[in-house]
Order: structure tokens, then sequence, then C-alpha cells
């Protein structure tokens, strides 16, 4: 028999998906992207991180028993090199489920505090703009604070393209939701990053509202079987 064929790769559903979307307001792929683009502060980072885990070891786990569930049907002879191979499956199976769990335990180490936070009474804060929004998510990006040496005039390219006007940059810089790195001259450019303040403004003025009570966990999502010859 040919050796097992490696684990998919698309994102496994796990079970605590609809707990981490309800806590957080915001559905996993927009998480991860997130994530990926330095909008989360280090709590919900870390959140992110240990979700991404934990799909991780699911997809092990859905892996191994895939294969199992093939190799047990009765497409393929029953013999000694059968069972070896079932034998071993049954194995990486036990091992793909203790990861999965102890992936589990993690996030929920980290989950809890989210649920909590997101159970409590929040203070008002002025709602940001659909511009400001903009601006701080072209920021998150990678952004520069740039002056014309012939005219002297100042804005902010973000990595996509996007300029930002420098009066709408000293707004967010004295609202404490950007900052500037002072130690480049501006003709050369000045980084732009978003404060820890700019993180959790943006992420809670793009959480959905939740009303409903939270649904229940999907199904997973179907990958290619894992493929078996005699």
């Amino acid at each position: 028999m040919p050796p097992e064929p490696a684990p998919a790769t698309r994102r496994a559903v796990s079970p605590l998906d609809h707990r981490l979307e309800a806590a957080t307001g915001h559905d996993i792929d927009t998480l991860w992207a997130y994530r990926d683009r330095g909008v989360l502060d280090d709590q919900y980072a870390l959140l992110v991180d240990r979700h991404r885990e934990l799909a991780k070891a699911q997809s092990g786990v859905l892996f191994h028993l895939r294969l199992l569930n093939r190799l047990s049907s009765r497409e393929f002879e029953v013999d000694r090199a059968l069972l070896t191979r079932i034998t071993r499956t049954v194995n990486q199976l036990e091992e793909a489920v203790r990861a999965r769990d102890t992936a589990a335990r993690a996030m929920l180490a980290a989950l809890e505090p989210a649920e909590a936070a997101a159970t409590s009474t929040r203070p008002e804060t002025q709602p940001l703009s659909t511009d400001d929004q903009a601006a701080l998510l072209a920021i998150a990006g990678g952004a520069k604070l740039y002056q014309h040496l012939m005219t002297g005039r100042m804005s902010v390219t973000a990595a996509s393209g996007t300029r930002i006007s420098h009066v709408k940059l000293r707004r967010l810089e004295d609202a404490g939701l950007i900052a500037r790195d002072t130690g480049h001259p501006v003709h050369a450019g000045q980084p732009v990053v978003l404060t820890d303040a700019g993180r959790a403004a943006l992420f809670a003025a793009r959480r959905v509202p939740t009303t409903q009570k939270p649904r229940g966990p999907a199904r997973p999502a179907a990958s290619p079987s894992p493929t078996a010859h005699r």
C-alpha cells in the first residue's frame, strides 16, 4: 500500500467557532483577516492564534477519521497489509484527538475572558465614522506620513495605496487611535501605526450586534476524502 496522503489544508470547523463568533461579534474569516492585518490587540490576537491551532488540530482528527472509515469499508480486500494500516490509522487518530483536546483547552483559557468582557457593560464611546474606520483599516496594513519637499504638504500613504489627509491624521492622533514614529523624518516617511485604543475602537466599530441566541456549531465543511489503494 502507498503512504497515506497529507491532510487537506482547508480550515476545519471547530466546536468552539460559534462561541468565538458570539464573543467577538465577528465571523471566523474576518477574525483571521484582522489578525493578519494587525488590527487585533494582544488579547484577541492570542485568542485567534489559539483558534487557528485548534482548527489545525481538528483538521488532523477529521483526516484520520475519514481515512479510517475508508479503510474499514468493503472496498478493500481484508489482508495483513490492510489490518496493519488500520491499526496505524487508529493510533494516529488517537494522537490527533489528544492534540485537538489540548488545543481546545488552550483556546478556552483565552476565550472565557473574552466572553466575560462581551457580557459586561461597556462604557459609552464615540462611534467611529465610516471614513474613520476605512482610514484605520488602511493604517493597520502599514502606512507612512510624508511631507512633500516642494509644497510642504503632508499626507499619509498606506501600503494599500490609500491616501489619508493630514487633517484626518491629526484628528485620529489627538483621539489616541494612532501614533507616529517621530524618530524618522517626515520627508523620508514617518511610520504610522494603530494604538491599542485604535485597535479596540476599530474592532468594536465593526462588531456585528448580536441580538439573537448564538447559533450552534456548523457542520464541518466537506473536504476531499483520503485515497487508499489496495
